[in-house]
């Protein structure tokens, strides 16, 4: 439904680049990175200057596996939007896929840092901290993430509590 509203508002107005990051968004929710790349590709043509337009785009660069590509838009993002608290989170998982553990950390405390209450940025930072072994540091995190009411997996959960040795 939302995105045969935004087909009819680009047909009234092919110019409108908020359509196109919209549809976007809704190609995103519905399973397809691919065609909602076309449409922040447009938004991004219409208004280059637009933090959200590469913000979603790199979120389905990222669904598609196309990490360097997500870095990239994400970097974008935040050089137009440096307080975009979410691009700095999902640039971390960017990084995390790619195995850069460092940087993954580095881009989660900043999203922390601007956006304390950002549950996501803790999950993401927890499972960076858990690969590096650094348990005690994962567990904070997990802790913070579920007292802001984010979710986290029972399989992760577990994996943690066998590494820690702990009973929680």
């Amino acid at each position: 439904r939302a995105i045969k509203d935004y087909d009819k508002a680009i047909q009234l107005k092919p110019d409108y680049p908020h359509a196109y990051n919209n549809r976007g968004v809704a190609h995103s929710e519905k399973g397809q990175p691919s065609r909602a790349i076309e449409d922040y590709n447009t938004a991004i043509q219409l208004t280059p200057n637009t933090a959200e337009a590469y913000f979603g785009r790199g979120n389905a660069y990222h669904e598609k596996g196309q990490h360097d590509r997500a870095i990239q838009d994400f970097d974008k993002a935040i050089e137009l939007n440096p307080d975009y608290a979410e691009a700095y989170n999902n640039r971390g998982f960017a990084y995390a896929y790619m195995g850069q553990l460092d940087r993954a950390i580095q881009d989660y405390d900043k999203a922390i840092q601007l956006k304390p209450d950002l549950a996501g940025a803790y999950y993401g930072r927890a499972l960076a901290y858990f690969l590096k072994r650094d348990y005690e540091k994962a567990s904070a995190d997990v802790k913070m993430c579920r007292k802001l009411g984010g979710k986290i997996t029972p399989a992760f959960l577990e994996e943690l509590k066998k590494a820690s040795g702990r009973k929680e």
